[in-house]
């Protein structure tokens, strides 16, 4: 269903107040009644002789009461619909506000035929999605889904022009299934303030998207032992990085190594000692944009290298 522009909100448009700087903290009320109304549009009435709606909000209700320990999401009420959709309205913590919206939209995708025969949706699940990620920008809230997980935005160009093109890389190519999952459980650090564990995933995610493009063209490495320093000579010495770029290969090779795998090393990839170190949030997005530029310019060669 495409988003209406009301007179209302071109005017908004035009004072320019809608949000230019993201948060993530604040989920806003008539923003959870928009993710309702997609919610519904998407999942559909029954057909006749069909209880598949239901079906769908107790699955969902079901899980998310699973994961909390709780038997309800609400206490007022029997209705699994009733219930999910209250939670989602009221729910004070944003995280769990968010648990909600990434699993209702993770089972829209994911129905089963069977399901889906006995519904009559007004909205895609395609268009579901991209109206969520639409709805998001407009109120200045710092997430995407992509790839069945919400992804915090730091900033939208950057995000639009190197993240989201790594997302859609790692997913559709399947040997670099271990690099997606591992760059796609760094943002889920990330999400969550993990900024130590998140430094230690989007590394990991560096060198296995090294390991597996080793792996494709049969260059002989140690999978134990190879840090990233030796993938990385590894790959100049293969021609990975396109010949034209010979003159700048030196910078470039000590702008890899002196990036994503020293910021582990020294922030999060061995011990603390007596002291326990802060990774702070700023560094963490230095090395969430770093990595992915990295990922896209080293997958991007190797599409390129005979």
């Amino acid at each position: 269903m495409a988003i209406v522009e009301l007179f209302s909100k071109r005017q908004k448009k035009l004072r320019g107040e809608f949000p230019d700087v993201y948060q993530y903290e604040e989920i806003p009320y008539e923003f959870r009644i928009q993710i309702v109304h997609i919610i519904n549009d998407a999942i559909g009435a029954n057909r006749p002789l069909s209880n598949s709606v239901n079906q769908i909000y107790s699955h969902i209700h079901k899980l998310l009461c699973k994961e909390y320990g709780v038997f309800t999401l609400n206490e007022n009420t029997n209705n699994d619909k009733d219930a999910f959709l209250n939670f989602l309205i009221h729910e004070e913590k944003y995280e769990k506000c968010l648990d909600a919206i990434e699993l209702s939209f993770n089972v829209i995708l994911n129905m089963n035929m069977r399901i889906r025969e006995g519904l009559l949706p007004t909205q895609s699940p395609k268009d579901a999605v991209n109206e969520l990620n639409q709805r998001f920008k407009e109120w200045g809230v710092g997430y995407e889904f992509q790839n069945g997980q919400l992804i915090r935005i730091d900033s939208q160009f950057i995000h639009s022009e190197t993240v989201k093109p790594v997302l859609i890389l790692l997913d559709n190519e399947k040997s670099y299934s271990g690099t997606n999952q591992e760059f796609l459980k760094a943002h889920e650090h990330y999400r969550h303030k993990r900024y130590k564990e998140c430094l230690v995933e989007y590394c990991k995610a560096f060198e296995s998207l090294m390991k597996a493009i080793c792996d494709k063209k049969g260059w002989v490495y140690d999978a134990k032992k190879d840090t990233a320093s030796k993938l990385i000579k590894i790959c100049f010495e293969k021609k990975l990085i396109p010949s034209y770029m010979d003159n700048q290969i030196t910078s470039l090779k000590q702008l890899l190594e002196s990036g994503v795998p020293t910021i582990r090393n020294k922030e999060a990839g061995h011990g603390q000692g007596v002291e326990i170190s802060e990774v702070s949030e700023h560094l963490a997005s230095y090395c969430l944009h770093l990595t992915a530029s990295n990922l896209l310019f080293l997958a991007n060669c190797e599409k390129e290298l005979n």
